[in-house]
């Protein structure tokens, strides 16, 4: 079992894309507190690590997703937010929601199907080149299939989760294209759902730039 803590402000609203301001104004408020907030370290090198404190906007609410020893950190700081800044915009905290939860992760005798509550980003520079050069929607959404199986993967890597000798993940999705910018540049992104004999947690992200909002998922 994983500890699992979930922050929301629900009586601020804000857009999907604000989530790498929300990640922003976090991690500097708390930059003193431990790398896992920003995932760097102090020397401005990056955590290569799966970010333990993920932030994202969830149907329009600032939402602070955290496992493991970044859940006990949230709790710890839960009591000194006060107000959010994005951009040139304070907002007052009146009100905010916690949950915290143990939770089961890991592979799945049975397969669960989960949609992606944001943008999932699958493609890394290496295999957008290979995805662009595929001649049928077979043959991508193969390749898809194979990207999700190895996120998960790397997703339980970065918890420390192992499979077991005889086990193995199997994932199927049903992706759609989407646009989406990124860092100041037009992505390639899907939306969709995808089968899995796994057990996933709500609202954690899947793929590349979870700390920042993309990938989120929810079970369906």
């Amino acid at each position: 079992m994983i500890q699992k803590v979930t922050i929301q402000f629900p009586e601020i609203a804000l857009q999907t894309r604000d989530a790498h301001k929300l990640r922003g104004y976090f991690g500097n408020i708390f930059k003193e507190y431990s790398p896992l907030l920003h995932n760097h370290f102090e020397t401005g090198e990056l955590r290569y690590r799966y970010p333990l404190v993920q932030y994202k906007v969830l149907d329009e609410i600032p939402t602070l997703v955290a496992l493991q020893e970044g859940a006990e950190l949230l709790v710890k700081l839960f009591l000194k937010i006060r107000e959010i800044k994005i951009s040139d915009n304070v907002y007052p905290i009146y009100g905010k929601n916690i949950k915290s939860e143990m939770i089961t992760i890991g592979y799945g005798e049975e397969l669960r199907e989960y949609r992606f509550k944001t943008l999932w980003m699958g493609l890394n520079q290496q295999n957008f080149q290979k995805y662009a050069l595929l001649a049928t929607q077979e043959e991508k959404s193969k390749l898809l299939d194979k990207i999700m199986t190895g996120n998960i993967l790397s997703f339980f890597k970065g918890l420390k989760i192992f499979l077991e000798p005889g086990q193995r993940i199997m994932a199927k999705g049903k992706f759609l294209e989407k646009k989406t910018r990124f860092k100041n540049r037009e992505m390639l992104a899907f939306s969709g759902s995808f089968v899995v004999n796994a057990c996933l947690p709500n609202d954690i992200g899947i793929g590349k730039a979870v700390s920042r909002g993309f990938g989120s998922i929810e079970e369906i």
